[in-house]
């Protein structure tokens, strides 16, 4: 069968509906009501499939052909183009600004004080890997996260930084974008180091000051129940 020519797709356009091939699996879909537009059909898992590359008036032949070659490549490399067209509504990560957006909305849900991993990210990690694709940070980056923050004497929020890098690449290894962490060879000691409890004094140490003030309280009442 010949392949259509840009003036043979104006005189179907003219005709009665049906569908009309192009090759190698593109065809000129003319319904009955509605838009002509281009589908191809291929078969994946032994089943055949067709799917909508879009409009005709969208795309003239040769962008459909190559819209079309796209999708026969993704098919010799295994993967199935409506499943992945499936995924692209899914919402794309393209640096790591989106995939914070995306494990965030998680925190939202399940923490109270989401505000802080939020402030954090914003304030300390962003300015540093924010606009880097996931797959392509590096120890060195983390490090120099971490860095950042030591340098401006905040161990406790270095530590807090670390904990969310953990954290946020964990789920970027959940979702299959990168093959590892890179943050989870870090520990505390590379951040704020362990953070030492609290200088307030023992309650032990005004125990003698305790008692002397309920003795003078204890002499007042008996005075004023003679």
């Amino acid at each position: 069968m010949a392949a259509l020519t840009s003036k043979a797709v104006s005189a179907k356009l003219k005709g009665p509906p049906g569908h009309f091939a192009d090759g190698n699996g593109l065809y000129l879909v003319v319904p009955a009501r509605g838009r002509a537009y281009w589908a191809l059909r291929f078969t994946a898992n032994a089943k055949r499939k067709q799917m909508t590359l879009g409009t005709v008036d969208d795309l003239p032949l040769a962008d459909a052909r190559a819209a079309a070659a796209v999708q026969m490549k993704q098919l010799r490399g295994g993967l199935d183009p409506l499943v992945e067209k499936k995924r692209a509504g899914y919402g794309e990560i393209n640096c790591v600004d989106d995939l914070f957006n995306d494990w965030h909305e998680g925190n939202v849900k399940r923490l109270k004080h989401h505000h802080i991993p939020f402030r954090v990210y914003t304030k300390e990690i962003a300015p540093v890997i924010g606009q880097i694709r996931p797959e392509a940070v590096t120890g060195r980056d983390i490090r120099q996260v971490l860095r950042n923050i030591a340098e401006s004497n905040r161990p406790s929020t270095a530590n807090d930084a670390l904990m969310y890098c953990k954290q946020l690449f964990n789920h970027a290894v959940k979702l299959d974008l990168i093959p590892s962490n890179p943050a989870s060879a870090f520990a505390v000691d590379d951040a704020g180091g362990i953070e030492k409890a609290g200088t307030e004094p023992s309650p032990l140490k005004n125990l003698p000051l305790l008692l002397k003030c309920s003795g003078k309280n204890q002499t007042a009442l008996r005075a004023k129940t003679i």
